[in-house]
């Protein structure tokens, strides 16, 4: 279901250190979390939701991540600003 969320995104937001800024901001919806990331990639992320209160939901693969998000590498994070979402 989240690789079906990020893709039917308009705005999105790919890595971990534009997902901190933008939670930090208030202007994240959801955060996509790959469980095959290394967990000193992810863990800056999953402080910065739990102090904002926004859920957080995992999908297995980063190769597949990045691919529904448009890339042509991997993605640990994504981070949706989409108001639909909400």
């Amino acid at each position: 279901m989240s690789y079906e969320k990020v893709k039917q995104a308009d705005k999105t937001i790919i890595g971990t250190k534009q997902a901190v800024k933008a939670a930090r901001n208030g202007s994240l919806s959801e955060i996509i979390v790959a469980m095959d990331a290394e967990m000193h990639v992810i863990a800056p992320v999953l402080e910065a939701a739990k102090q904002h209160g926004i859920p957080v939901s995992y999908v297995p693969s980063k190769q597949m991540l990045g691919k529904v998000a448009g890339l042509r590498v991997n993605a640990s994070v994504v981070a949706i600003t989409d108001s639909r979402f909400l």
